[in-house]
């Protein structure tokens, strides 16, 4: 017997009407002979309630309080789609991340999923009846509940089928699958049939919303098919694939944009062997992920400046860091900037293909953006900019890359 994972996201999830409609997809799904589990997000909007509530009480609170707390909202959807299955005549029961139980390492926040141990949830399926997994949490080796960071569900989800050997895993959001861009921006995206791996993978870490990044990261190594299909509508998906897969490849894929970006700049750092990892070390050890770096030319051998920037979730975790450890790293001034945004372009057409990061600079140029950084990939080229130039950029580069309908 064949097994999918369906995993439903917030919006998804947003209310009872909702749920209802979710069991009865479900429903569907049992009835065509597949075994069934299903991952639920918390529904919209509570879990950035739950974590505002621990911002107001302390900005630097305790990460495994935290993750105890922003967990919740997850156990209540899914005892509540659990329950909505059962008034179907379908058999369900809820599982909580630790109940799996679904192991993780210590990093609380942002965790790391290491075993879905499948078990229980194999004895549950073989027993005909659907199981339904809490997102994004999981269990610490001290056996404290542990999250992987928003958006974490997705990654739940597609280790599930990973451990599962699953057909399939469908992940149901508000839009009806991966668009060249955000179409609230330019109405004239297309929806993408098909794309690979590496491509969504290039295009969720820059800020598309539609998968999380972790969770492309794993169904490509673990060859786990993803669908990205709308809740409302019944109409065909996105296909997450090995590029393999893909007949006609395109030059350029896709545009995103990420406005949840900040910027520090350490203004004179000691010129010297060590100081990066003075400056990153502290960073990597308090869970900050460091994105773009840009090192300046040092004039006198002595000083230099560095930038790098973080997302703006972190950006006051990486201020803490950064001031704690200023005698460390010996630097004379920081400055900030939150008011920018990353603006990326990709597609593996680049392998091959001469010329992109020029089209990229000119466009911009002729729309007088000026660039802060850039970044490169294979695949990618990012570049940071003033904030207020978002839309403007987005529209521009995904008209001279040909991508408009």
């Amino acid at each position: 017997m064949s097994r999918l994972v369906m995993k439903f996201g917030g919006t998804s999830v947003a209310n009872i009407e909702r749920i209802r409609s979710v069991a009865l997809r479900v429903k569907r799904e049992v009835d065509s002979g597949r075994q069934v589990a299903v991952v639920v997000s918390a529904m919209s909007g509570k879990t950035n309630e739950l974590v505002g509530w621990c911002k107001e009480l302390s900005a630097l609170h305790d990460w495994r309080e935290y993750d105890l707390v922003v967990s919740s909202g997850e156990l209540v959807t899914s005892g509540l789609l659990a329950i909505a299955l059962q008034t179907l005549g379908v058999p369900a029961r809820s599982w909580a991340g630790w109940q799996l139980p679904i192991k993780t390492t210590d990093m609380h926040g942002s965790a790391a999923i290491q075993e879905v141990v499948t078990d229980s949830l194999l004895a549950c399926l073989d027993k005909g009846e659907v199981a339904v997994i809490a997102g994004f949490q999981g269990v610490a080796s001290d056996g404290r509940v542990s999250t992987l960071g928003r958006g974490g569900s997705d990654t739940s989800a597609v280790a599930v089928a990973a451990a599962l050997k699953a057909e399939r895993c469908d992940i149901y959001t508000d839009v009806d699958g991966v668009y060249t861009t955000d179409p609230r921006i330019v109405p004239r995206a297309k929806k993408i049939p098909k794309i690979a791996y590496e491509e969504m993978l290039e295009l969720a870490s820059v800020g598309a919303k539609v998968l999380q990044t972790r969770s492309v990261e794993l169904a490509m190594i673990h060859k786990v098919p993803v669908q990205v299909l709308s809740s409302f509508t019944d109409v065909p998906g996105t296909m997450v694939v090995d590029e393999d897969e893909i007949v006609e490849k395109q030059l350029v894929s896709g545009i995103a944009y990420s406005k949840d970006e900040a910027k520090l700049t350490l203004i004179r750092v000691p010129d010297k062997p060590g100081v990066a990892a003075a400056i990153y070390g502290p960073l990597a050890d308090g869970g900050v992920n460091v994105d773009m770096i840009v090192q300046n030319t040092s004039e006198d051998g002595k000083s230099t400046d560095m930038t790098f920037t973080v997302g703006r979730a972190e950006f006051e975790r990486a201020l803490h860091i950064v001031e704690k450890n200023r005698e460390a790293i010996g630097f004379h001034k920081l400055a900030t900037d939150t008011n920018v945004s990353k603006i990326s372009v990709v597609g593996v057409g680049m392998r091959t293909h001469a010329g992109v990061a020029a089209m990229m600079f000119r466009t911009l140029a002729e729309k007088g953006i000026n660039i802060q950084v850039i970044s490169t990939s294979e695949i990618k080229i990012s570049v940071l900019i003033a904030a207020d130039y978002t839309e403007l950029a987005v529209r521009a580069l995904h008209t001279a890359y040909g991508l408009d309908g």
